[in-house]
């Protein structure tokens, strides 16, 4: 009988370990279309096999093109995962700025954090855990 509990209790932190909610933040800095179609293709994965837990990917410097309406490689995938509700995307506001953009050229559902560093930065002093995307 104390062999059924042992391996019940390890099943149980088996799965309870499996199942645990994460968060992630993918800071996403290259012009690279490859690196774009990585990070969306790993937030995506990511996002479906963990529904409990949060992603936000967040863009700046020369990977603006990845958020624009008009420029980006990933629109359609970018929009679709949007609309699961454990991912955001942001983009840096000072980056929109450098460029002299505003929202309105963003791809639907992207939003904006006044500096994307410092967002990295804020959410890695809460616990989330950190992915650079880069080739």
């Amino acid at each position: 009988m104390n062999r059924i509990s042992i391996i019940l209790v390890l099943l149980c932190a088996s799965i309870t370990a499996y199942t645990q909610e994460v968060k992630i933040v993918f800071d996403v800095t290259s012009s690279d279309p490859n690196v774009h179609a990585a990070a969306v293709r790993h937030v995506t994965a990511m996002a479906n096999a963990y529904p409990d837990s949060e992603f936000e990917v967040v863009v700046y410097s020369g990977a603006l093109d990845m958020v624009l309406k008009d420029k980006s490689s990933v629109a359609d995938k970018v929009e679709a995962i949007i609309g699961a509700e454990n991912v955001t995307f942001n983009v840096c506001a000072m980056t929109l700025k450098r460029y002299s953009l505003d929202e309105s050229h963003l791809l639907g559902g992207v939003g904006t954090v006044p500096d994307g560093i410092l967002e990295i930065v804020q959410r890695q002093k809460e616990g989330w855990g950190y992915i650079k995307e880069a080739r």
